[in-house]
């Protein structure tokens, strides 16, 4: 049983790149790849940024280096490509967490905001999937992981760019998988619920907003980083090997409510 979970759930010898690592999911998910066995790339808008990841991996003893890279810039997002495939000579795994978030009325949202939030959430992803899946297409394997939101299947409130944009991640996932399927590469997207990141500080002081969020979560309580590690490691390994184009959402029951 145990070479059997090992071939489909380990990770050894993959090298997986994670952004948005510097805190929050995108840590907790570089901490479970790693400790599944990949050698990880942490990538922050700053690669000061990431050094508390960084000493997380090293503290456990997991291979890793970490890079800047501003998302919504595509000389960068090249640069972290092509610096990873430099130092470890290919790319197994992509884990596109980086994200912002504007909040505003709909009627007063301003175009600088708008094209911003786009720019990062929507364009930043898909030039990555493009630049990370020319490597994986070489190869004939890859896995990428695109996080999407609950407001990938629902509009929300004041926030009409990251809804936008979210529900973009979730069509570039199918549509990736459409074409890259066939070749060995899955590509996925969770939709993470309610999580107790610094994202959501201010919605859990709003304490209207978060008791009605909360009465509506089926497991009673929000997410903790560490529990979207598991689906990562699951979407990265072979175990998935036959999931392509999913959303797969770890909410709590949220969207089953």
């Amino acid at each position: 049983m145990h070479e059997y979970l090992q071939s489909q759930f380990g990770l050894e010898g993959k090298v997986a790149i994670v952004t948005g690592a510097s805190r929050g999911l995108g840590q907790a998910m570089a901490i479970a790849l790693g400790e599944a066995g990949a050698t990880v790339v942490a990538v922050g808008s700053k690669p000061e940024n990431v050094q508390a990841t960084a000493d997380m991996l090293s503290a456990k003893g997991i291979k890793h280096i970490g890079l800047g890279c501003d998302q919504g810039d595509g000389a960068q997002i090249q640069k972290v490509i092509n610096d990873t495939v430099a130092e470890f000579g290919k790319i197994d795994i992509l884990v596109n967490n980086a994200g912002t978030i504007k909040r505003s009325p709909a009627h007063e949202f301003s175009d600088e905001d708008w094209e911003e939030v786009i720019n990062v959430n929507l364009n930043g992803v898909f030039r990555f999937c493009r630049e990370a899946g020319k490597h994986m297409l070489k190869q004939g394997s890859g896995k990428i992981i695109n996080i999407a939101s609950l407001l990938s299947f629902s509009g929300g409130i004041t926030v009409p760019a990251y809804a936008a944009s979210k529900g973009g991640v979730a069509q570039i996932t199918k549509a990736l998988a459409n074409e890259w399927a066939q070749s060995g590469i899955q590509v996925n997207a969770i939709a993470p619920g309610y999580f107790e990141t610094d994202n959501t500080f201010n919605l859990r002081q709003d304490q209207e907003r978060f008791d009605s969020i909360s009465a509506r979560i089926p497991a009673g309580r929000w997410g903790k980083p560490d529990d979207l590690g598991p689906a990562t490691v699951f979407l990265a390994s072979n175990a998935s090997n036959y999931m392509n184009g999913h959303i797969m959402l770890v909410d709590g029951g949220w969207m089953a409510r």
